[in-house]
């Protein structure tokens, strides 16, 4: 086998890849963890517990 056959499975190799990944991104298993993760960053829980952290630190 020569350079150029090589390269001809190293690309389908990176095809195959990424057309998993792309599946893997827009399956329906992963959407509620994705928007999850976007949403948290509105989570006011969060926020809270921090606040409280903080006021907690100042009293001491």
């Amino acid at each position: 086998m020569d350079y150029g056959t090589y390269r001809g499975i190293y690309t389908i190799i990176m095809m195959v890849v990424f057309a998993a990944i792309i599946w893997w991104a827009y399956s329906k298993h992963s959407k509620k963890r994705f928007d999850d993760a976007a949403n948290s960053i509105l989570d006011d829980k969060d926020l809270k517990d921090s606040r409280k952290k903080e006021q907690q630190a100042h009293k001491d």
